[in-house]
């Protein structure tokens, strides 16, 4: 059985951009990073307003956390 070069040289691209696909969808902190920054350009104004949503949310947990400690 002998197989063409070019079949085997297009079998390995074909591998190598299927690695590089799964990889980049298993790179959360990366697509993260490049969603923040994306949203960052597009619209600074909702970034923003999510970063004022996680800090009222932590605080307001680490205040329940607390008064639940103290009772």
């Amino acid at each position: 059985m002998t197989t063409d070069r070019s079949d085997v040289d297009r079998a390995r691209s074909e591998l190598a951009a299927t690695v590089e696909a799964i990889e980049y969808k298993l790179n959360v902190p990366k697509r993260a990073s490049e969603s923040i920054e994306r949203l960052r350009k597009e619209n600074p104004i909702a970034l923003a307003g999510i970063a004022v949503g996680v800090a009222v949310t932590i605080r307001g947990t680490v205040w329940g956390i607390v008064r639940l400690i103290r009772r």
